[in-house]
């Protein structure tokens, strides 16, 4: 069993997941992993998505970033954000996805990704990827 806690404290609303255990089984740990799974599967497609757009020339990184922050109110763009997430995890997910939904074009890891992780360029971790660190 969860809920989800509104939060203004930051200035902003934000959801904070609160966690219970009920009598039907479900302890705390469940609700977290049911969460974190949430997340990702809204999380990752976007980055994949912000990936594809730089691909096809509608915006530089900056520029995706930039818009996602001022028009979203999103604290860090998506492709910072993969960064710091790490693109080799963002594609290990992607991937993962793909092999159980190969007909799903949005969980198909975009040829940026795929390129940027095998030359070793990982985000933050590696010192660079989408952006230098």
């Amino acid at each position: 069993v969860s809920g989800f806690l509104w939060d203004t404290r930051s200035g902003r609303d934000s959801v904070v997941p609160t966690l219970s255990t009920c009598s039907c089984g479900i302890n705390a740990e469940f609700g977290k992993q049911w969460y974190q799974r949430r997340v990702r599967g809204l999380l990752v497609p976007n980055l994949a998505e912000a990936i594809r757009m730089l691909e096809r020339g509608v915006a530089s990184a900056e520029d995706i970033d930039t818009a996602m922050r001022l028009g979203a109110g999103h604290p860090m763009g998506p492709l910072q954000l993969a960064d710091y997430v790490g693109l080799d995890t963002c594609l290990f997910i992607l991937q993962g996805w793909n092999e159980k939904y190969p007909n799903v074009e949005l969980f198909q890891p975009p040829a940026t990704l795929v390129k940027l992780v095998g030359e070793g360029k990982l985000g933050a971790k590696s010192g660079e990827g989408f952006y230098k660190y």
